[in-house]
């Protein structure tokens, strides 16, 4: 059996104890065999049979999905989905190479029925323009698996058509037993609340935002974004989802602001003007993240966000740090 097949096969009994003895086997097959990171180690003068900790990973720059193709070896193995990073028309686009999408899909339903219950209690909805016109977006292909798995008979995306989305929503809530879960970039629910101010179709949704104003708007922080969104549906707290185009796995808040990481994601911050000095303690800083299940490109990415975290391990992301460009889904100035 190969290191990748026993890898996500450990995925399944994961434990918050196992977790770092599961990272430190995935950097020392992904410092050898993923040839950017590779590259970087040897730059740096980092040799992977000395690191013993968490924390003296070396986590590769999210950059590098932009002017990398960083896959794990063998190469020979062809990407059957290919996820860009939305961006304007200025903006390169960071790429994640997909080797397997049913592994993508399995494992972001997993996610989301960790915090959510099953699949199949939900009807999904999505507010998602700017994602479904530039295409190759991971996010779309989430909400998309997650609307079929539901066996819901509505269509899950609506562009910019927002009278359709509320006959949907009327049709949706005459289905028993179901749930209704609004995903929208924050830009296009604000669009919509908009039109539509404190609509009775918009009362006892669970809004999921999934950040991101594009330059559409004028950039508010999470409180302020959220403060307005509940004016039109409701005192409910407003959910978040943080994820990007380079990792496999999500985070979800749950209406309180703060995060909550599954097992295969973790995150250590690390002070943002020393992209070394990295601490499991450190209660606030910029993100690193090891997601366990980018086994075929590169789990450990330093990013150019800024969290806090909480005692309980959840964090809030604070927002960007200077002078970095504005990225895919879930960043918050």
């Amino acid at each position: 059996m190969s290191f990748r097949q026993q890898h996500l096969q450990a995925l399944d009994s994961l434990t918050p104890a196992s977790f770092e003895a599961a990272a430190l086997a995935l950097f020392r097959h992904q410092a050898a065999q993923c040839l950017p990171y590779r590259e970087y180690l040897t730059q740096l003068g980092r040799k992977a049979d000395r690191i013993e900790r968490l924390t003296d990973i070396p986590f590769l720059p999210i950059e590098f999905f932009k002017t990398h193709e960083v896959r794990t070896l063998p190469l020979e193995w062809e990407p059957q989905e290919l996820y860009l990073s939305s961006g304007t028309t200025l903006q390169q686009r960071s790429r994640h190479f997909v080797r397997e999408p049913q592994l993508y899909r399995r494992n972001a339903a997993r996610i989301f029925e960790q915090y959510y219950g099953p699949l199949t209690d939900w009807i999904f909805l999505a507010l998602l323009p700017s994602y479904l016109e530039q295409g190759h977006s991971s996010l779309v292909a989430m909400v998309e698996h997650f609307a079929a798995a539901s066996g819901q008979e509505q269509p899950a995306f609506f562009l910019r058509n927002h009278a359709a989305l509320l006959q949907a929503i009327s049709k949706a809530r005459q289905v028993p037993g179901r749930r209704i879960m609004l995903i929208g970039v924050s830009y296009a629910l604000l669009d919509l609340v908009a039109e539509y101010g404190a609509a009775p179709a918009l009362q006892n949704l669970t809004v999921l935002e999934t950040g991101g104003m594009k330059g559409r708007r004028r950039e508010m922080i999470r409180e302020e974004l959220h403060a307005e969104l509940q004016q039109a549906f409701g005192p409910a707290g407003i959910h978040s989802e943080y994820g990007m185009t380079e990792l496999l796995s999500q985070a979800y808040s749950l209406g309180d602001g703060r995060f909550h990481a599954p097992t295969q994601l973790r995150i250590l911050l690390r002070d943002p003007s020393d992209p070394f000095a990295l601490s499991e303690t450190r209660p606030d800083g910029a993100i690193n993240v090891i997601d366990l299940a980018n086994v075929d490109s590169c789990a450990f990415i330093e990013t150019k966000d800024l969290a806090r975290m909480h005692p309980d391990g959840s964090f809030e992301v604070l927002g960007r740090m200077d002078n970095s460009d504005i990225r895919g889904c879930n960043q918050l100035a």
